[in-house]
């Protein structure tokens, strides 16, 4: 297995071929390679700064080739896993890795530009693959060809500080369950002074189309039709989430002065004890603990209020156009090792995790069902180090939930929808329905461009 040090020469080679026309990619010499073996390339590796993640993934990939004699993976650090400035660029410039992460939106347009390998004849032998939930292999096939294998998944709910709500005098065992029932407590909240915060919501970085999207599912609606051809925001399902937004901004001030926030923001105020409420996936709450200073204890998980709906998503990985059998094959190996097997690799080995003190407990991501889910719950418990009882409504809660993968184009309809949040946000004046005829319209540009 080659160093840390070449794997890092090679992902910024990568950075620099974007911009010179020829230089080869940083892809592995597959099977061909004199030794005989199959080398790949793949990246979303920690980064050094992450020094538990990074090592613990090192150690994985040293385990995995001692068991695979006939395997070299070369991996490569980032962070984010996934950076938009240059994900495109080197699907373009053809220097991606040959196993490549991607998040469930990116399915469609990674096929469009043909820039991912059919492995549909390979997942037959991948064990787990049978037992991930469909929904979540519908996310990777693309007219009946599947593209890539799930890793993680999520669907979004109210985290809210329990802290906060018996500050304000309410009940933190019964979180609001509808949105008049949000605007209530974050009303509440907010009254607390201080800087304090009842309600905030991202709009910004397309994150703020993404969470519309979200809270439109939670009132029973969505932002495309049935058959993905037409937009479905101007509705007044639609009308309801940005009349909810403008009212709790406007009306109530329970949302703050402080607009276009993104994730980093509501994770700062979450853990400084001056927000009450936000939109999220389970994945937050480790994240506040760990870079904002929140404690386990005093952050708790509800269902999408509305009790309709909830937006689902995930990421995994694909593989290059330009990757052999002998590679794919191999990538699957490791996927298979690391991702979908409880208790083994980089994201289910939970007695390792609590050894680490990284949360084990908490309900998503949750790929699998059947036997396969019944095992990896019953590890997860058996490591659990987070308060589990406070997720416990989140659970319940989504049981009764129409779970909604994100749409086709998702970043484009999201960069959309962006602009209607953010306008509703910082205009005291907005036009709710000039907004939604013209995310409309755009949206419909969207869907009917030629791909």
């Amino acid at each position: 297995m080659r160093s840390s040090v070449l794997r890092r020469t090679c992902a910024t080679a990568v950075a620099t071929a974007l911009a010179v026309t020829g230089l080869a990619a940083c892809n592995s010499e597959g099977e061909g390679a004199a030794d005989g073996k199959t080398r790949i390339t793949v990246n979303c590796w920690p980064q050094p700064s992450a020094k538990i993640d990074h090592k613990r993934f090192d150690e994985d990939v040293k385990t995995f080739e001692k068991q695979n004699p006939d395997i070299d993976i070369t991996a490569h650090d980032a962070f984010p896993c996934q950076d938009p400035k240059t994900f495109d660029a080197k699907l373009a410039g053809g220097q991606m890795e040959d196993v490549f992460y991607t998040y469930f939106t990116d399915t469609e347009r990674v096929v469009s530009i043909n820039q991912a390998a059919d492995i549909t004849e390979y997942v037959k032998d991948l064990k787990a693959y049978k037992d991930i939930a469909q929904p979540l292999r519908d996310a990777y096939t693309v007219d009946g060809k599947i593209y890539g294998v799930p890793r993680t998944n999520y669907s979004m709910g109210l985290l809210y500080s329990k802290a906060l709500f018996t500050k304000a005098g309410l009940d933190p065992e019964k979180p609001p369950a509808t949105w008049p029932e949000v605007q209530a407590a974050a009303k509440k909240i907010a009254g607390l002074g201080n800087g304090t915060v009842g309600f905030a919501e991202y709009s910004a970085q397309n994150q703020g189309g993404w969470h519309f999207t979200a809270s439109i599912y939670s009132q029973g609606g969505s932002v495309v039709s049935e058959d993905g051809k037409k937009a479905a925001v101007d509705t007044p399902e639609g009308k309801a989430v940005l009349q909810n937004l403008k009212d709790m901004r406007w009306r109530d001030n329970s949302m703050g002065a402080k607009q276009l926030l993104i994730i980093n923001d509501t994770l700062q105020m979450m853990g400084s004890g001056k927000l009450g409420m936000y939109l999220a996936a389970p994945d937050n709450v480790p994240r506040i603990v760990k870079e904002a200073g929140g404690k386990y204890e005093d952050l708790a998980f509800a269902p999408m209020p509305g009790g309709k709906g909830t937006l689902m998503g995930g990421d995994g990985y694909m593989f290059n156009k330009k990757a052999t059998p002998a590679q794919i094959k191999a990538g699957l190996k490791w996927l298979e090792w690391t991702f979908l097997t409880p208790g083994q690799g980089y994201m289910n080995n939970y007695a390792r995790a609590a050894e680490d003190q990284s949360p084990v407990g908490l309900p998503e991501p949750r790929l699998f069902t059947g036997a396969t889910d019944a095992k990896d719950q019953e590890l997860k418990k058996a490591s659990a180090n987070v308060p589990v009882e406070n997720y416990q409504a989140f659970i319940d809660g989504g049981q009764n939930l129409d779970m909604k993968l994100e749409p086709k184009h998702g970043q484009q309809i999201y960069a959309v929808l962006d602009g209607a949040v953010s306008a509703v946000l910082t205009k005291k004046d907005a036009d709710i329905d000039q907004l939604l005829k013209d995310a409309q319209s755009k949206i419909d540009g969207i869907l009917t461009a030629p791909r």
